[in-house]
């Protein structure tokens, strides 16, 4: 009989599989902090692949981990299992062909491994991107954000990924190829697509992406202010909203991460300011005019300092490269860290803020706060070195302190980053026993024997609620 490996590599030839040491250890990560174990590791090309891979996983009692470009922070990807029984890593990066673009109809079918930042290039001279804007999207990919339902800066004004994926194509556990949603505006039957957005790679493995394509707007404009306090910067996100306008982002940074950037981008942030909020506004030059003089108005009814209209693209572009290189400005300060993810109301975000200063301080952690402030999506990021003994233990109860507050304060488990195995065994903070039970049946449904991505999302026993530790061979 074959091993594993050897069926894999006679369907899908010797360069399309991976198991050595090296190539398992780095597949058995993302980038969370957290790591497990892969038995082999798969580079399909297409949806006929990735179902000869399926067949093979289930002739081999294999569970399969779908990943896409392993930029994930909660786990999604990290390979679960028993030692013999390790999973096999299905990467999705090789299929990255967008496969039809249609320009009136405003969409295009793309592989899942295309890239988000790619898609958005190849569509701009359509005048056309595609809206969802990670920090990561010069290399998270389309597929990784149909998974974990991701979000970005700019996705308070046009939405999560679910807004924009009106089809999935997708391989079941039982290597049938099922095709979720469509074009219809008013589609028959349940919403299975929307199901499946956001699942992590538990109900099965997309193989092509109907994404919806957002015209780029005639007008933009980008605002940077700064603010004697975090409460006045808070204070102003809410009024904005409050005052009917909603910008297509508003980010705020606390001064700890605002000296980190400035430091290594150099784009011009005050460094001496508690917080600063970064705001664009876009839409027809008459409406963004109006809207960016109320934004400056509120900033400095509420304390505002300065506030700082980009004159130009490239100062425009100067100020997001400081946003979108703020975690890789740690890099210079630590050795290592957590971005951690969680949502409170708006009006609440000053007094949650503080109390992340709190429990850092309680649990002797270095943090920093970059966020998506107009839909209260936290980002607190612990800086540490895990050689330090203890470390990233701290880390981890401050991490878990921050979900519990944030939980009371009326807000939810994760904005953008999913639950995966980092907040797996805090969903029942959230959620009843019924309401476990009604998210696991919906998952036994797409996949009964529970092939793809198992100890992911829902906690052991989710029937009836329960939580337990990590499985044998994770470590965090």
């Amino acid at each position: 009989m074959r091993t594993l490996l050897e069926d894999l590599t006679a369907a899908l030839g010797a360069g399309a599989v991976k198991g050595d040491p090296l190539e398992l250890a780095l597949y058995a990560r993302d980038a969370s902090v957290m790591e497990g174990s892969a038995g082999c590791v798969c580079f399909p090309t297409d949806a006929a692949q990735v179902q000869a891979v399926v067949g093979v996983a289930r002739a081999h009692g294999r569970s399969v981990v779908p990943r896409g470009s392993g930029t994930g922070l909660a786990g999604g990807a990290v390979p679960i299992g028993k030692p013999g029984a390790e999973p096999v890593v299905v990467v999705t990066t090789r299929m990255n062909r967008i496969l039809s673009v249609d320009a009136a109809a405003r969409t295009a079918w793309v592989e899942p491994g295309v890239l988000n930042l790619d898609l958005s290039r190849a569509v701009a001279h359509l005048g056309l991107h595609f809206a969802p804007d990670p920090s990561s999207q010069q290399a998270c990919s389309v597929g990784g954000n149909v998974a974990n339902n991701s979000g970005g800066p700019h996705c308070l004004a046009y939405g999560v990924t679910t807004a924009h994926v009106l089809a999935v194509e997708v391989v079941l556990s039982d290597g049938s190829v099922a095709r979720l949603g469509g074009t219809d505006p008013d589609p028959t039957g349940y919403d299975l697509r929307g199901a499946f957005v956001g699942s992590e790679g538990t109900m099965g493995l997309a193989t092509a992406v109907l994404v919806r394509l957002t015209p780029l707007p005639p007008a933009v404009r980008t605002l940077l202010a700064d603010f004697p306090s975090a409460e006045s910067a808070a204070e102003t996100v809410s009024a904005v909203i409050a005052a009917g306008v909603v910008p297509a982002a508003l980010e705020m940074m606390d001064q700890r991460i605002t000296v980190a950037v400035e430091d290594f981008v150099h784009a011009g942030f005050p460094t001496d300011a508690a917080a600063v909020l970064l705001a664009e506004i876009d839409g027809l030059p008459g409406g963004v005019d109006a809207a960016v003089a109320t934004v400056v108005e509120l900033a400095r009814r509420h304390g505002a300092r300065q506030v700082r209209v980009a004159a130009d693209e490239a100062e425009r572009a100067l100020l997001w490269k400081g946003r979108k290189s703020a975690f890789g400005a740690v890099a210079r300060i630590a050795p290592d860290y957590y971005l951690h993810d969680a949502v409170v109301p708006r009006t609440r975000l000053s007094e949650v803020l503080q109390r992340v200063y709190e429990i850092a301080d309680a649990n002797h952690v270095g943090v920093m706060n970059v966020f998506h402030a107009g839909d209260g999506n936290l980002h607190p990021l612990f800086l540490f070195d895990r050689r330090v003994p203890g470390a990233l233990e701290r880390v981890h109860e401050a991490a878990g302190e921050v979900l519990r507050i944030c939980l009371d304060a009326g807000g939810v488990l994760s904005g953008e980053h999913g639950i995966g195995l980092e907040k797996r065994d805090y969903m029942p903070l959230l959620f009843s026993e019924d309401d476990l039970a009604a998210q696991d049946a919906l998952r036994r449904a797409f996949d009964p024997e529970r092939l793809f991505n198992p100890d992911k999302v829902l906690p052991s026993g989710s029937r009836c609620g329960d939580i337990r530790s990590l499985p044998e061979g994770v470590w965090v």
